[in-house]
């Protein structure tokens, strides 16, 4: 490329090719070594696909979004031969089209091509209504057909190449089109996956491969690839895994990485038109990922919130957050239709309005903006029972305004037939056709159903059991919780106002200290034990949480009152999200609990800079520190956290927790303890102060 531009190129022509990587390879060496225009031609045969299995869809989407000025076909075949698929190419590319096809097909006994250049001029005239700015001819032809096509063509002007095309994301031989509800597998992603995240660490490729089959055989449409695991290289993951997929898997991955090398290497070697979860409304992340974006011309998914602001609460907020997005996307030239915007799904058992307010902004800016919509479905049944009922019903509702790229497993098949049934409801299942493929030979089954605390058995939604059997389990139920009247049994149901109340009658039995070591503790351990074991869910350890700090602000206020010293402060503990992420939920709930065990817990909030959590361990003489993260590319913040308070504190004791990290990793950090969730915080603090 470099020789051609500097002996006096006007133009690279890149032809005859097979292979898409090929193509995307030289088309790459042409943009980034020259400033030339670049012509793409690939060699099809009739059935539509190039010899090594290439797509017309997938050739044409593809060099579009690498930035060519135009594509087309040339060699192979006839005129005849090739009309159908240049018409076909067209549905799929705004670029102007070049043809260039051989005189006919050769005769197998001699080889010659039958087509003479005057029939080889009448069969290229169908091409003049189609927008092909481009016609020449290749095996077989000479100067004379050139002329013959000139002189039937000079006068016709083509038509001007489509503004309306087909859009999509695609691997060579498989394109996921845009238009309808597609379905994005979730499971290559090691979040919350500890077999995932160990085939990652020990680059096990046979258990990814084998994930991936599945949720292909499942029925997705889209593969998401997250590779980021603690203690992994996230670049070299990302290549590793990539490349073993595209081995075995025909389906469009969906590569999430918020991080620009990762996604650059990435997208260097995918041989397709990729779709990448990366972005938000933070500017820079956007300065920092969009001219990667644009250059590979990747589909793209927006995530409506900010590293500074984190996830607004409100449905406007986050079509804010889209409008901020858009001028930036629109300014780079990044079309519309080639944008994903993810309103973001939070988990309803602890923030219960957000499921409407998700809903709402999700039918805001795929009504008014023009783009697609995604959306991590299953976090909204986190830490509730039976999750598949919330699951399923927040996906139907999500598809009704406007979902059209759920991320959710496809391995499930209730929410894989929803897809379906919405499907024939929204009219894009024409005739029912795939809906009764599906469901024809399918028997279906009453499902039975046991109530775990009555022990009955039932049918569909109906539960059986009554008279003395279920009588005594309820009495036994109640006798595990506690007797009602107790603080166990009130903290245990989530009850504040009782729990306040019978704390305060026992305080003419016991004083303040003995309240909490003997009743107020001992409950927050059971909830503990119960949550772990799957008896309770998030939303009623939040509720027993909130309970137990009502008997402690009580607690407070009266000493306080007192007066005369006494003392509930079991410790102070700061606590805090690190530097870059912006997730605080989980380290809310730990704060929560910790309070509720009497600490004294001084909580930075998230996005914390490391300076700022030096500073407090310094002058607060801190001896324990809880430090949180979420996302894998916040990890380095939080092993620079740590260095920095052991080299200032030697003997404050951190523990780091957060869905991410691991036993292991948090060891390799620096860390003192991991902490798996609130529980093992108590456990922790416990061991620290003694008490």
């Amino acid at each position: 490329m470099k020789a051609g531009a500097e002996a006096g190129a006007d133009l690279v022509v890149i032809e005859t090719f097979t292979d898409l990587q090929d193509a995307r390879a030289a088309v790459l060496a042409a943009k980034e070594n020259t400033d030339l225009p670049v012509w793409v031609t690939m060699t099809f045969e009739e059935s539509g696909r190039t010899f090594t299995g290439t797509t017309i869809s997938a050739f044409a989407m593809t060099m579009e979004a690498l930035g060519v000025e135009a594509v087309g076909i040339n060699c192979s075949l006839g005129p005849n031969e090739i009309l159908p698929l240049i018409q076909e190419m067209a549905e799929w590319t705004r670029l102007p089209l070049i043809v260039k096809p051989n005189a006919g097909l050769p005769d197998p006994a001699t080889g010659e091509y039958h087509l003479k250049a005057s029939d080889f001029a009448d069969q290229m005239l169908p091409f003049a209504k189609l927008p092909v700015y481009v016609m020449g001819g290749c095996c077989g032809t000479n100067p004379d057909y050139i002329r013959e096509l000139v002189k039937s063509t000079i006068n016709i002007e083509p038509p001007i190449p489509n503004k309306e095309v087909r859009r999509g994301i695609c691997s060579p031989t498989k394109t996921c089109e845009f238009g309808g509800v597609r379905v994005i597998g979730e499971r290559l992603n090691p979040t919350g996956k500890k077999k995932f995240q160990k085939a990652l660490l020990e680059h096990d490729m046979a258990y990814i491969l084998n994930v991936a089959l599945e949720e292909e055989e499942a029925g997705a449409d889209v593969l998401d690839v997250n590779v980021g695991v603690p203690g992994g290289d996230e670049k070299e993951l990302m290549v590793e895994v990539l490349r073993a997929l595209l081995g075995v898997v025909s389906l469009p991955l969906q590569i999430d990485s918020r991080d620009p090398e990762t996604v650059e290497a990435a997208l260097r070697i995918y041989p397709g038109r990729a779709l990448v979860n990366s972005i938000n409304a933070d500017d820079k992340t956007l300065d920092r990922l969009l001219p990667v974006l644009k250059k590979y011309g990747a589909a793209t998914v927006a995530l409506c919130l900010s590293d500074e602001e984190g996830i607004p609460p409100t449905a406007e907020g986050r079509v804010r957050m889209a409008e901020h997005i858009l001028e930036r996307t629109d300014a780079i030239g990044i079309p519309r239709d080639d944008l994903l915007m993810d309103c973001l799904t939070l988990t309803v058992s602890a923030q219960q309005d957000q499921a409407r307010e998700t809903l709402r902004a999700l039918r805001t800016v795929t009504e008014e903006f023009g783009v697609h919509a995604t959306l991590g479905v299953s976090n909204i049944s986190f830490g509730l029972p039976a999750r598949m009922h919330i699951t399923e019903n927040f996906l139907i509702q999500a598809m009704t305004c406007g979902l059209d790229f759920p991320i959710v497993n496809p391995n499930q098949l209730s929410i894989m037939d929803a897809v379906a049934s919405f499907k024939v409801l929204s009219g894009e299942d024409e005739s029912c056709n795939a809906y009764i493929e599906r469901f024809s030979n399918r028997v279906e089954t009453s499902q039975v159903t046991i109530d775990i605390a009555s022990g009955a058995a039932g049918t569909g939604s109906k539960t059986a059991g009554t008279g003395a059997g279920a009588a005594g389990s309820a009495a036994g139920s109640a006798s595990k919780f506690g007797e009602p009247g107790t603080i166990r049994y009130s903290v245990i149901k989530g009850l504040k106002e009782e729990t306040r109340a019978i704390a305060e009658a026992r305080l003419d039995q016991m004083s303040e200290e003995d309240l909490i070591n003997q009743e107020l503790i001992p409950a927050l351990d059971q909830v503990g034990e119960l949550y772990e074991k799957g008896t309770l869910f998030l939303p009623q350890l939040i509720s027993a949480a909130n309970a137990a700090t009502a008997a402690f602000d009580m607690i407070r206020d009266r000493i306080a009152k007192k007066g005369d010293g006494s003392q509930v402060d079991r410790g102070s503990i700061v606590i805090c999200t690190v530097k870059g992420d912006v997730h605080d939920i989980g380290k809310n709930i730990v704060r929560v609990v910790l309070e509720n065990y009497g600490y004294h817990m001084i909580d930075l909030g998230r996005d914390v800079p490391v300076e700022t959590v030096v500073d407090c361990v310094v002058k607060n003489k801190i001896k324990l520190v809880g430090l949180s993260a979420l996302m894998t590319t916040t990890l380095p913040a939080m092993k620079e956290t740590i260095d920095a308070i052991k080299a200032v504190s030697p003997e404050t004791k951190i523990m780091v927790g957060g869905a991410v990290l691991t036993p292991e990793y948090a060891e390799e950090m620096g860390a003192d303890f991991y902490s798996r969730d609130a529980k093992d915080g108590v456990e922790i603090a416990k061991k620290v102060f003694g008490k």
